[in-house]
């Protein structure tokens, strides 16, 4: 089944607020093409909010010619004010805000997106802005055909207004699904394709090691690598992995002793690795790193977290792993003091992992909304599956979840709740788990295994080795 979550976000306060902006501009836009008939829809939701302030994300859709730069304008009619932001410079004037592309994320091609999010502050009410322009000309709801004197034609057919919530408690709705591919497992899916998508080193000419010298070096160079490792590699402490990096495995390739960590860089892929026997974590990403993907790797016997998400890092998929003979699997959110940075961030994808024999953390979320844990296998843990905190938002959908006996629950030692919509899953000898809140919606299309068979399609398909190189 193929899946297309919009942006309704049901808020912590159970108060429906978000509401979807469809939009299209009628006339020219200031980009690379003058005189180019264009268009664009704007996605505008309330992602959470709470007494005083709030968290909004903004995704728009270039229906019109490609840009390589943009200025999203749009005015607030309550007073609301823009605090700080990421993936844009946003400023505000009075009630007029300006938010313009970063260095990373100016061009748009035709049906591309660029996302990006802010907090706020509100006082008396929140209302929805309508009014947006996207590089000075006004988005009015239709995109005029060429020429610009002819009738004009609907935006995409596949795009449909958002399904309010039945109840302010209930899980996050949408509209019809659309079709399309549905992606195999060598696809990347989910958070990390947001935000203009994961692509490491792409096209570059891969680079083989097979020493611990070699391998710190090529993932600690500026440039953009493939980097194929080879063997089993020793090797101490975290190597830090700078930006526009695939690191993938050959057959048995395995890191042994030492982690990678993703610190405040951008584009990276880890792929087709086993790691054991770590003496910090297996995968560190930290201090707000965006769009890495983690994928079809083995991890099992190491000290401390094997794959942690903390400090402000956002847009992350973490896809077909097996995890085994370990006890804190994943953590997202390191502390519960960190929300000025959190907030807003740790959006991530946890999709057709293993989780053999684990303890706990799969994953422990905090400030994170919405995360989106779907269709991976639980085998035996022996502590928790999922558990939600410090008002995150986690869709819990479509797992298998095999004597397990607290599959999923809310708030986590001292940690306080957060809210975790539970839908979809399968149950084999195993508890029923604890649900409660609303979750922001989910905003990309992904592929929906039955839960019945997620236990059989994960184990023959989780884990290094399984890929084609």
């Amino acid at each position: 089944m193929l899946v297309r979550r919009r942006h309704p976000a049901l808020l912590a306060s159970a108060t429906v607020i978000a509401t979807t902006v469809a939009l299209a501009t009628a006339g020219v836009l200031i980009a690379d093409a003058a005189n180019a008939a264009a268009g664009c829809r704007v996605d505008y939701s309330v992602g959470g909010q709470w007494q005083g302030g709030f968290t909004a994300n903004v995704t728009v859709t270039n229906l019109g010619d490609p840009v390589s730069a943009w200025t999203l304008r749009w005015s607030y009619g309550a007073g609301q004010q823009v605090s700080s932001a990421w993936n844009a410079t946003v400023t505000q004037s009075g009630s007029q805000v300006t938010a313009t592309n970063l260095g990373y994320n100016g061009g748009v091609g035709t049906n591309g997106t660029v996302s990006f999010g802010f907090n706020g502050s509100w006082t008396a009410s929140n209302p929805t802005p309508t009014n947006f322009t996207l590089n000075g000309v006004a988005c009015t709801g239709i995109v005029p055909s060429t020429p610009p004197t002819s009738p004009t034609t609907p935006g995409n057919p596949t795009d449909y207004p958002p399904t309010p919530s039945p109840t302010p408690t209930g899980p996050p709705t949408a509209g019809p699904p659309t079709t399309g591919p549905t992606p195999g497992p060598q696809t990347l899916v989910g958070w990390a394709a947001q935000n203009g998508g994961t692509v490491g080193g792409g096209s570059t000419p891969a680079t083989t090691v097979s020493t611990a010298s070699a391998l710190t070096t090529a993932v600690g160079a500026t440039s953009s690598a493939v980097i194929r490792v080879s063997g089993a590699i020793s090797c101490s402490g975290m190597l830090r992995v700078r930006s526009n990096k695939t690191i993938i495995g050959n057959p048995g390739a395995t890191i042994v002793g030492c982690g990678f960590t993703i610190s405040g860089d951008r584009n990276v892929i880890i792929r087709n690795l086993t790691f054991r026997d770590w003496s910090d974590d297996a995968i560190n990403v930290q201090e707000s790193a965006t769009n890495i993907w983690i994928d079809h790797n083995t991890l099992s016997h190491g000290y401390d977290g094997a794959v942690d998400i903390k400090r402000g890092s956002d847009f992350v998929t973490v896809s077909w792993n097996h995890f085994f003979n370990h006890d804190k699997t994943m953590l997202l959110g390191h502390s519960d003091d960190n929300g000025a940075q959190d907030i807003g961030h740790l959006r991530v994808t946890y999709h057709h992992n293993w989780f053999d024999g684990t303890t706990q953390r799969h994953p422990r979320v905090r400030f994170g909304n919405p995360v989106h844990v779907y269709n991976n296998y639980y085998f035996n843990n022996s502590g928790y599956g999922v558990a939600s905190t410090m008002s995150a938002g986690v869709l819990v959908e479509g797992n298998y979840f095999d004597h397990v006996n607290d599959p999923y629950h809310l708030g986590e030692a001292d940690s306080g709740p957060g809210s975790l919509v539970a839908r979809n899953n399968y149950f084999v000898s195993s508890g029923s788990g604890q649900a409660g809140g609303s979750v922001a919606g989910i905003p990309y299309l992904y592929p929906l295994d039955s839960a019945s068979t997620v236990k059989a399609v994960v184990t023959a398909g989780a884990g290094a080795g399984r890929i084609t190189l």
